[in-house]
């Protein structure tokens, strides 16, 4: 079964790469965003809020929570954690593309620590960029400030591409292009892994490996994606999040 699921995964995300017009860099190197008009190099009438590339449909979904666990370092001491993923009915225009608005909400113990509203758009070739994201964080449940809030087009920032129509391993893609703000980097480790949550079961499902440049201490997480669902897993040294339920 997992041979058949992957041979399905392949001719589907190799439909999806040839309908589209190979803008994506490909290979083993970081990607960059397609050529175009505006300050971003793109342009927006290559965009669409319909995402429904395989390994990241956002369209299909309205709601999609994960939970999970998470030891801090410093004092052992380990919280449940839960997050809301919904996928809102409204667009928003960032660096004069219009895009998709999900809200993420992270819970520690029950109690909110962070609202984000993320932005992404799907590129004519396959590809889904993130245009960026309106942070809240929290503290006791009390507002705290907004640090790690970023748009494409402001200053440097440009969009990252969270999920192309078709990765191959070795791939390297920035997902969050905000210098000195958000600038995270995925590498495909694999496209034949099985997962088991509480979800589901699923097959063929992508590995990557994600890290953030900035960060001092060299934070590492792995997360899975699986065909027609998207992200369902995460593994990190402190702890990992799992896919409930999604709809």
């Amino acid at each position: 079964m997992k041979y058949i699921a992957f041979a399905v995964v392949a001719a589907l995300l190799a439909l999806a790469a040839a309908c589209g017009d190979d803008d994506d860099a490909g290979g083993n190197g970081a990607t960059t965003a397609p050529a175009g008009n505006g300050g971003t190099g793109i342009d927006p009438a290559d965009f669409s809020t319909v995402i429904d590339n395989p390994l990241f449909p956002l369209s299909s979904h309205t709601l999609l929570v994960y939970e999970g666990e998470e030891t801090d370092p410093e004092t052992g001491e380990t919280a449940s954690i839960r997050v809301e993923m919904t996928v809102l009915d409204e667009t928003k225009l960032v660096a004069g593309v219009e895009v998709l608005v999900v809200q993420d909400q992270e819970f520690e113990d029950g109690e909110i620590v962070e609202s984000t509203l993320d932005y992404f758009a799907q590129h004519a070739d396959g590809s889904v960029y993130y245009f960026g994201e309106d942070v809240d964080n929290y503290e006791d449940g009390e507002l705290k400030d907004h640090e790690g809030s970023w748009h494409a087009g402001e200053g440097e920032n440009q969009p990252g591409i969270v999920m192309p129509p078709a990765p191959n391993v070795g791939d390297v893609f920035q997902q969050e292009k905000a210098p000195g703000i958000a600038e995270d980097e995925m590498t495909v480790l694999s496209l034949t892994e099985s997962v088991s949550v509480p979800a589901g079961e699923f097959t063929a499902c992508v590995k990557t490996e994600d890290v953030n440049p900035l960060d001092m201490n060299g934070h590492v997480e792995f997360k899975y994606y699986c065909l027609g669902v998207g992200f369902v897993f995460e593994e990190f040294e402190e702890g990992g999040l799992e896919l409930i339920s999604y709809e």
